[in-house]
């Protein structure tokens, strides 16, 4: 294989056939200039894109939040993974705002530019969910809650970017020292987010069809899929990249571990402690759970029937490992505060700020399912500190 590096792109020549590499910044005008320049004067075969299915599609229908079935998220417990997209989506749309280029522009570009020109299209990333599910299940709790943090805080971090910083990001040394720092703070994230991506996307490109490809992909990726793409992964090591590990057994157990020693507690307060004792616990449980799940839910500017539910769901679904708060109170809001049409057409433009998730009703109502979930379990928690008292 011979390699060519030329800015942010690389020509690469590997058993007889020529790729070119375009490493981009998805919200940079450079980058859409660049992808449609280069296809159209190199005519490849095959355009290979960064994107997996659903990506493609919702990147190409603008409309696809009006045909959200949002009580559906909500009762699949679809909300957290729903959560984790759109929090990442509304950093990068507040970075787009400030270049004036929608998140994922230039990969629109290719795949608009290769049609144009008659052009086959191969989406070379692994789906989205496989993705996140391997970093949630691969990561220890520790890290889920940074991770977890990390998302909530980019909600409200302003971020202020422009060309000159994007053209400086492109650059191999910075994003090096970008993705270090990420490997030290959450290195299984980043092995998955990152290094797994690479050697995913690199062996679909050795196996897209044509003599000359184009392949159009995030800088980040470039110097990983450069290097892995020389010799072709074994298959079994690739088929194992689309896998989503199982829960593990103390996964499966913790959901359980709390109802059933609050559960074992009263009981035993029943048989052998102070019957007085167990009625002021149950009252507390009843309370705090209900309490701070409804707090939750006002704080998520929760319709008031959302805030009663909570307040009356909690302290039984706390209970119940197979049903949170968080489903029933979010289902509610979902039923009595039903997105309106301009909720739906101006969600992509309401998460660009801070008070457009309370604004808009679609995601007012996953925020009313976060945080009544988080009220809920904050009361679990402190709810032990009476119940600590049922079997003196």
């Amino acid at each position: 294989m011979t390699e060519t590096p030329t800015s942010d792109i690389t020509r690469l020549e590997l058993d007889g056939r020529e790729i070119i590499l375009i490493g981009t910044a998805h919200i940079s005008q450079n980058s859409v200039d660049t992808v449609r320049e280069v296809i159209a004067a190199e005519q490849p075969d095959t355009v290979c894109i960064e994107l997996d299915a659903q990506r493609f599609q919702a990147l190409r229908d603008r409309n696809r939040w009006e045909s959200l079935n949002l009580i559906q998220v909500v009762r699949k417990g679809q909300v957290p993974f729903l959560l984790a997209n759109l929090a990442l989506a509304s950093f990068q749309k507040r970075m787009g705002l400030q270049t004036g280029v929608k998140p994922g522009a230039e990969l629109a570009a290719a795949a608009e530019t290769a049609e144009e020109h008659g052009i086959a299209v191969e989406l070379i990333d692994r789906n989205i969910r496989t993705t996140l599910l391997r970093a949630w299940r691969k990561t220890g709790l520790w890290r889920k809650l940074q991770l977890l943090s990390t998302l909530l805080a980019s909600l409200f971090e302003k971020q202020e970017i422009n060309e000159e910083e994007l053209d400086k990001l492109r650059e191999t040394d910075t994003l090096s020292a970008m993705l270090e720092e990420m490997g030290d703070l959450l290195p299984n994230v980043k092995q998955i987010l990152v290094d797994e991506r690479d050697a995913y996307m690199a062996e679909k490109i050795r196996r897209a069809p044509g003599q000359k490809l184009v392949a159009v992909v995030g800088a980040a990726h470039a110097a990983g899929i450069c290097s892995r793409i020389q010799q072709p992964a074994d298959p079994q090591t690739f088929a194992e990249l689309d896998v989503i590990p199982a829960k593990s057994m103390i996964s499966k157990l913790i959901p359980w571990l709390i109802p059933g020693i609050v559960i074992a507690l009263f009981i035993a307060g029943f048989f052998f402690g102070d019957r007085q004792a167990m009625a002021d616990a149950a009252v507390a449980w009843v309370l705090v759970n209900g309490l701070l799940s409804a707090a939750g839910t006002i704080l998520a500017f929760g319709h008031p029937l959302s805030v009663l539910a909570a307040f009356v769901a909690a302290p039984i679904t706390s209970l119940n490992p197979t049903i949170g708060a968080g489903m029933v109170v979010g289902l509610v809001q979902a039923f009595i505060a039903a997105p309106t049409v301009r909720d739906l057409e101006h969600v992509g433009e309401d998460l660009a700020n801070l008070r457009g998730w309370w604004r808009n009703r679609v995601t007012r109502v996953l925020l009313v399912f976060l945080f009544s979930s988080i009220g809920s379990a904050i009361g679990t928690l402190v709810a032990f500190h009476w119940l600590k008292d049922l079997i003196r």
